[in-house]
């Protein structure tokens, strides 16, 4: 969002008048809404799975096949911005839709600051279960062995999340063919990874307020965001953080090509209060990153897309390092040109030559292996 709307959001919170999250997805909102047009290739309605809503795009079959593939997709936002109907997304899911001849379901999941962490998965789940219903999937013409789920940056996280909630589902097991995952947000432990170092200014998505993200989302504090910038919520006199440092350990799962001369931050004393009172920070629903190998293991084929000049892009390449170690397959798919959010901005005025290319290598990855 421009720092405009961001002044005037925050205006607005000082004075009391609306949450600034609210008040910013109000603007993006009330600017990019799309109302569910269809097209002779693309069949568009908006409904609702179980409560929740979701826009549904409906591609043409190919001629010879009865049953269609299908992605469920969840969009990004910081868990608190955006929405499956504004234009971006929209003409994100029709494309997919369109080039993979698929059923997509953008998922209206409810956000922060109405709802918190867990509901946003919780939301995502009810809406995935009640489509992968038998009766469901013939009503939508679709190949049961044949469904993927996605998402992009905080709807990444959510997709990863929901990947390892359905493994514990004896009734979802083995029901997602594929996760694909594009700069996805994955821990909270860790806020100077190299990715974090070299692009705390980056624009879109500067350190200070991907940290802001997630204190939003877990319902914290916002007097812990300097203290956990500088990773004094994981410092080595906090226990319970040290236990699963190795699950996120950069200078093991990293390149050198990617650590280059960065060093670890590691506190050795730091402000324990900030994981007692946010212990979601460690919770794997939270930071998918943190899962046990035993939850890993079980992980349909993935695909992750990273970008150079994006705070999470360890995140998503420490990620596939873990998936593969734990058996899964995995294509690590890097831009080096790439910057957080470009595979949405495709088109006038944003139409970004590796927006385009981003947005290509992911379908065909998906029309390749889904």
């Amino acid at each position: 969002p421009p720092p405009l709307a961001l002044r005037t959001c925050n205006l607005i919170h000082c004075l009391g008048l609306s949450h600034h999250l609210l008040a910013l997805n109000f603007i993006i909102v009330s600017f990019g809404k799309k109302s569910a047009w269809s097209s002779a290739q693309v069949k568009v309605t908006d409904t609702d799975f179980d409560g929740v809503e979701v826009r549904v795009f409906e591609g043409s079959p190919k001629p010879e096949e009865s049953l269609k593939r299908s992605v469920v997709y969840i969009h990004g936002g910081g868990w608190a911005l955006a929405s499956a109907k504004i234009r971006y997304y929209d003409e994100l899911c029709a494309a997919m839709a369109e080039e993979l001849n698929a059923v997509v379901v953008s998922v209206e999941y409810r956000l922060v600051p109405k709802v918190y962490f867990p509901t946003q998965i919780h939301d995502v789940v009810r809406a995935t279960k009640y489509f992968l219903q038998p009766e469901v999937l013939h009503e939508y013409s679709v190949d049961p062995d044949r469904i993927g789920i996605s998402g992009d940056s905080a709807g990444g996280n959510l997709a990863a999340a929901v990947s390892q909630q359905v493994t514990a589902y004896a009734n979802l097991k083995n029901k997602l063919k594929v996760q694909a995952l594009i700069y996805p947000v994955l821990q909270a432990l860790d806020f100077n990874t190299p990715s974090y170092q070299q692009n705390v200014n980056t624009p879109v998505l500067p350190r200070s307020v991907m940290v802001k993200y997630w204190v939003d989302y877990l319902r914290g504090n916002y007097d812990f965001v300097q203290a956990m910038i500088v990773n004094n919520h994981t410092s080595l006199d906090v226990e319970e953080a040290v236990a699963l440092r190795a699950r996120l350990n950069w200078t093991s799962l990293l390149p050198a090509s990617i650590t280059k001369n960065y060093k670890p931050v590691v506190q050795t004393t730091g402000n324990t209060r900030i994981v007692r009172e946010i212990p979601q920070l460690l919770d794997a629903r939270a930071a998918p990153l943190l899962a046990e190998q035993e939850v890993l293991r079980h992980l349909p084929k993935t695909y992750i897309l990273t970008c150079e000049h994006d705070v999470l892009r360890d995140d998503g390449i420490m990620y596939a390092k873990r998936l593969e170690s734990a058996g899964v397959e995995v294509t690590l798919d890097h831009f080096e040109d790439g910057f957080h959010g470009c595979v949405i901005f495709t088109s006038w005025p944003t139409n970004f030559s590796v927006g385009i290319r981003t947005r290509n290598s992911y379908i065909k990855w998906l029309d390749q292996n889904l």
